[in-house]
């Protein structure tokens, strides 16, 4: 036998084509340079976000690929359809009469020149399409990859390596044909049509049928191997129909060139066809789903067509699970890509209070990208407040005016006024209103992950629902696969650990305010010394409230009533060059300091049909089970002073979300805690100039976390639809790793 192969290494080598053909390969290369030339070409001259929304070059061998598979599948066939073009054939069978040891003789060589041509070709493919794309390919997509993905991204060294071997796998592949076929001419067809026809022909077929038939095709098996992409398969399907394709093209060979018979011919290359057939089916055929939750159509409208609804039934009380349950509604963007889907990413709702249902029904587009890997699911969360619940909604949507204590007997007032309304609405249902904690809702969250079937989550945290998104954390850890908080709460630190940042934040958008009102002839305070006159507007205001005219005569702003007023219109200007929300404020600090304070009344009105900003109790019924409020007098008077020392324009603004807390009828359930760091993975931080510090302060306490500023205003940034910030999440939920500290995103021009 080592002589017969020693004897085929020799013909393999000898053979003038085939250095014609191995140099012909190079092709493949200058296609790839070609395309990523192109490519980047096409990309400069795109605005940023164009940029973003770009398709991606992958690990750059996508269309070299074929090429070279070509290139190395003629190298296998014309190792036997030489032979019978020259007459050569009758020589080698008349010296090794065993015609199976003949054909399978041939593998060595060619598996050896098709390996080591195949690593270089691969290898050489990539890097240069990386050298042209240059700087670009580190451009971060909507898609979650990078322009080009280079060898250091997690799967494409394995994927470039696969690439390499597969081309073995096609050189074996072009020889089964060969000796089946018997024909150069006939075998290159053949060849063709397997490796450029079919692929092209199952772009044009409808979906899902595209997708199932690309992922079987040769050249989207070796991402698939390596787990990164290319289709739907796992990686050990992709190998095994890889192999299968080799095995059923080198059996048809073999029996062909033991026979004699043309109709026993045609029988062995149909037997063929059908052991690639049957492998194909095996290997494509989807898992079975490990979810129990049953999905239909959603009810709620206007809603996506691809929406889907369930519901799960949860304790009420987690300290008591086998009491009294409570039904959560769900709701699901299925996963739409061409690529294996790599599990859920679950969306927590801000508010406190918003629906995750309502969410993706009004914000699916954000998840576009995304779902090409994964499903999106949601839920309306237990302390969700909208019509119909449990809790009567006019109820939680209303509220007392808080009032800035100036003794004990006031802060005692006012904790009886907490009550009095929080009562109210606990009154019909008390078991109820006293499981709307954060903690609860993390509870009910691992709920639908044994429901969906899922072995780890990746959390999206929108606003308040990253204190959630730490609940969950705290008390699954092993469960998390990626956490991403979006503008979040900090529920970890105390405030007196945050308030120099909180307080510096605000102060920064004072320091904006101003310096648009120096250059925008729309500011009603273009002129004067804005912060001198917000600080002089406060002062006064608290010793003789300003009127609302035309209002009640008992209706007037104290400074505390127009710094809660103002505050939002401070961080969220709107978009430039207009500002309407900074235009806006101008006014009305305008005519505050005139005497009326109709211009905040009025926008108040608008936002929440109350003449003064109200502390709602279906937020409030969280925040304070959550432990975000004064426990007592002195714990008021400190936040006050710390707030005051820390910030001249802002300082009792801290004070307004905890005087909500005083007096509630029921004890915290979910104090702030630590998060356990060493048990968990990488989180990410996004948020814009209002949050993302407060944000960062909490995932920088695990290890290797990172994440993106977004230098422009905002809040939820995802949801928002903010392309670059959704670009880095979808890559951290893709790789699981974040970016590194000190990304920024710029605003779009």
């Amino acid at each position: 036998m080592i002589d017969v192969i020693a004897s085929e290494w020799y013909k393999l080598r000898s053979l003038r084509s085939n250095i014609a053909l191995l140099a012909a390969s190079v092709a493949a290369v200058f296609a790839c340079g070609l395309v990523a030339y192109l490519m980047g070409a096409g990309f400069d001259r795109q605005s940023a976000d164009e940029r973003l929304a770009f398709a991606g070059n992958g690990n750059g061998l996508a269309t070299g690929l074929p090429i070279a598979y070509l290139v190395m599948a003629a190298l296998g066939a014309l190792a036997i359809t030489s032979e019978y073009s020259t007459g050569m054939i009758r020589t080698s069978l008349a010296a090794v009469p065993r015609r199976q040891v003949f054909l399978l003789a041939k593998i060595p060589g060619l598996a050896t020149v098709s390996l080591v041509a195949g690593q270089v070709l691969a290898f050489a493919m990539h890097l240069v399409s990386q050298l042209v794309l240059g700087e670009r390919a580190d451009q971060v997509l909507m898609s979650g990859q990078t322009l080009g993905t280079p060898l250091s991204e997690p799967g494409v060294l394995a994927a470039t390596v696969v690439a390499g071997l597969s081309m073995v796998a096609v050189a074996l592949i072009g020889l089964g044909l060969g000796a089946a076929i018997r024909s150069t001419p006939g075998t290159l067809l053949a060849l063709v049509l397997l490796l450029f026809v079919l692929p092209v022909g199952t772009r044009v077929l409808p979906s899902p049928l595209r997708d199932q038939a690309g992922s079987i095709m040769i050249e989207n098996l070796p991402s698939q191997i390596a787990g990164v992409g290319g289709g739907l398969l796992t990686p050990l399907a992709a190998g095994a129909l890889l192999v299968a394709y080799v095995v059923a093209a080198l059996s048809a060979g073999a029996v062909v060139t033991a026979l004699r018979s043309g109709r026993r011919r045609v029988l062995a290359v149909g037997t063929a066809v059908t052991l690639v057939s049957g492998a194909v089916v095996a290997a494509a055929a989807p898992g079975t789903a490990g979810s129990s939750l049953s999905w239909g159509a959603c009810t709620l409208k206007p809603a996506p067509q691809d929406l889907r609804c369930s519901s799960v039934e949860v304790p009420l009380d987690w300290r008591n699970p086998g009491g009294r349950k409570i039904t959560l509604k769900l709701a699901k963007l299925a996963a739409t890509g061409a690529e294996r889907r790599m599990g859920t990413v679950f969306l927590l709702p801000g508010g406190p209070g918003g629906s995750g249902v309502d969410d993706l029904a009004h914000k699916a587009g954000s998840f576009a990208q995304l779902r090409h890997r994964f499903d999106v699911v949601s839920l309306a969360p237990r302390n969700v407040v909208e019509p119909g619940g449990v809790l009567p909604h006019d109820c939680l949507g209303s509220g007392p005016w808080l009032t800035l204590p100036g003794t004990r007997a006031e802060f005692a007032a006012l904790a009886e006024a907490n009550r009095a309304h929080a009562q109210r609405c606990r009154d019909a249902d008390p078991a109820f209103f006293d499981t709307m904690d954060s903690a609860s809702v993390a509870k009910d969250v691992e709920a639908v992950r044994v429901a969906l079937g899922e072995d780890r989550m990746n959390l999206l945290g929108n606003s308040y629902g990253g204190v959630a998104a730490v609940g969950y954390a705290r008390q699954f850890p092993g469960r998390v696969r990626t956490i991403v908080l979006d503008g979040s709460v900090n529920h970890v630190d105390a405030d007196s650990v945050t308030d120099a940042e909180h307080f510096r934040v605000k102060e920064q958008s004072m320091r904006r305010f101003a310096a648009w009102c120096e250059g925008a002839t729309a500011c009603a305070l273009r002129g004067q010394d804005v912060p001198a006159l917000w600080r002089r507007l406060l002062r006064e205001a608290d010793r003789s409230p300003v009127p609302v005219k035309g209002a009640a005569p008992s209706l007037s702003y104290s400074g505390f009533d127009l710094l809660v007023a103002a505050l939002p219109s401070f961080g969220q200007p709107g978009d430039a060059p207009e500002r309407p929300r900074w235009v806006q404020l101008a006014d009305a600090i305008k005519r505050a300091a005139e005497g009326d304070a109709r211009g905040f009344a009025d926008y108040v009105y608008q936002a929440t049909k109350s003449m003064k900003v109200p502390s709602w109790v279906g937020v409030n019924m969280t925040h304070c089970l959550d432990g975000l409020g004064y426990a007592t007098y002195e714990d008021y008077r400190e936040g006050l002073r710390r707030g005051r020392k820390l910030s001249p324009h802002f300082g009792a603004m801290r004070a307004w979300h905890d005087l909500a807390c005083p007096g509630w009828p029921v004890p915290v359930a979910n104090p702030r805690a630590p998060l356990p760091a060493d048990r968990l993975p990488p989180l990410m931080a996004v948020g814009s100039w209002t949050d993302y510090e407060a944000t960062a302060a909490i995932t920088r306490k695990v290890p290797g976390s990172g994440g993106v500023a977004y230098d422009g205003h905002g809040h939820g940034l995802y949801l928002a639809g903010k392309m670059c910030p959704i670009a880095h999440v979808n890559r951290y939920f893709l790789t699981g790793e974040p970016p590194p500290p000190g990304t920024v995103c710029k605003p779009s021009s």
